[in-house]
């Protein structure tokens, strides 16, 4: 490269940096999770009381471990500096500022937890159940509905039922651990067991961790291993493995959609997700959409109880929408990003399939990426400045089956659902 090149390249680097170092100690969830006595004492209300969780419930049990002011200005500044040596109209420039602002208003949001502005912060961010995907197309909310109708119907039938949770945690962690070195063999990744968790697992840089009293079942391990596993792991080594842009490595906010779209997409197309697994999404879907609509806490746990959720996992997904908010404020939308992600993923690479556009697959996994900026990472791809991905899911080293798979469904798509129901309902 020239020398003009790599003064580039070395400032890319510098300002990459300097996001990375920034965004250090902002841990969202943790920063809105409840701790266990909230779930004690719902519970010994007969689930009947709302949680005592306000503004001072968050700033005395769970406290901001940083400074925000300092945080957002440090963020400011990096954002100027971006545009005073790239320049406004570069396309890497463009990106990283988008992400320093992005990060200001997740400060914002976690400065604002148990007040209202918490809630319309999370949708700036994640989005709202009352969003279409295209112009004219259903709401995210519809398609909560849709899925709920489809899969309380199939989950009616017997062989849908999944095998008892009889898996450890520690178990669980020995069959992972040898799975990720296979997938991963020279990383270094550790699967390890933790008791402070509320989710049953979740990835880090190098690490995927296990709640220690957690229960599995063989198909969860299967979804671990691809979800946690060949995604947000993958997509983080390949991230943290950039030499220029070493923001990849770090996700905010706005790559979360693509993230757990591209995690359900592989879950599925893996044959690794079940009807019992994709009715929990739908169902925290359906939580938030109620939650929006002026639903309490109380309100949606019951939705999801009668709804043949256990007590337990009703707890749970009402937990994910109300947590940083209030048990009767409006929700932390996060978890409309798996739904919402599944769909324009899979359109994005529909489409892809359809014009012959197979290279810009393999970007969706070089970091931390946005749907929305494929194009410019394929681009600076094309320059040398992002790095192709070290790692692929098999079926995206190998794409013969996926695109033989897709090549169809342009075709299915056309085809109108209520004729083939008039025409194949005597069949059934």
């Amino acid at each position: 490269m020239s020398e003009h090149n790599d003064k580039y390249l070395e400032l890319v680097r510098e300002l990459s940096d300097r996001i990375v170092e920034a965004q250090r100690p902002i841990r969202i969830l943790d920063g809105i999770k409840w701790c266990g006595s909230v779930r004690s004492d719902f519970f010994a209300s007969g689930c009947r009381n709302l949680p005592a969780v306000d503004a001072d419930y968050y700033q005395c049990k769970n406290p901001l471990e940083f400074d925000p002011a300092q945080v957002r200005g440090v963020f400011h500044q990096i954002d100027r500096d971006i545009a005073r040596k790239l320049g406004q109209l570069n396309p890497l420039a463009t990106i990283m500022r988008r992400i320093c602002r992005e990060y200001q208003t997740v400060v914002r949001m976690l400065e604002a937890r148990g007040t209202p502005d918490f809630g319309t912060y999370s949708e700036e961010l994640y989005g709202s159940a009352s969003d279409v995907f295209h112009a004219g197309d259903p709401t995210l909310a519809d398609l909560g509905t849709t899925m709920e109708e489809t899969l309380i119907n199939l989950l009616k039938n017997q062989s849908m039922v999944e095998s008892s949770k009889d898996i450890t945690a520690e178990e669980a962690v020995e069959m992972l651990n040898q799975r990720l070195l296979d997938a991963f063999p020279d990383a270094g990744i550790r699967v390890l067991l933790n008791d402070q968790m509320t989710a049953d697992a979740a990835a880090g840089s190098d690490y995927l961790k296990i709640r220690s009293d957690a229960m599995f079942n063989s198909l969860d391990i299967d979804v671990l291993e691809v979800h946690e596993g060949w995604v947000h792991l993958g997509t983080t080594l390949n991230g943290m493995a950039q030499p220029w842009c070493t923001f990849l490595g770090k996700g905010p906010p706005s790559s979360t959609t693509t993230q757990e779209g591209l995690a359900v997409l592989t879950e599925i197309l893996t044959m690794r997700s079940s009807p019992t697994r994709l009715y929990r999404l739908v169902n925290r879907v359906r939580a938030v959409t109620l939650a929006e609509q002026g639903a309490d806490f109380v309100e949606v746990f019951d939705y999801l109880r009668a709804n043949e959720m256990s007590d337990d996992d009703s707890y749970a997904i009402a937990v994910r929408i109300f947590r940083g908010s209030t048990p009767a404020g409006r929700p932390f939308t996060k978890d409309l990003a798996y739904m919402r992600g599944f769909i324009q993923t899979y359109n994005f690479m529909r489409l892809a399939m359809s014009e012959g556009r197979l290279d810009n697959l393999p970007v969706l996994f070089c970091g931390k990426v946005t749907l929305e900026d494929v194009k410019t990472y394929r681009m600076l791809m094309d320059e040398g400045v992002v790095m192709p991905p070290k790692f692929l899911p098999p079926h995206f080293a190998d794409m013969k089956g996926l695109a033989t798979w897709m090549s169809f469904s342009r075709f299915i798509s056309s085809l109108s659902f209520d004729q083939l129901q008039a025409d194949y309902s005597a069949l059934l």
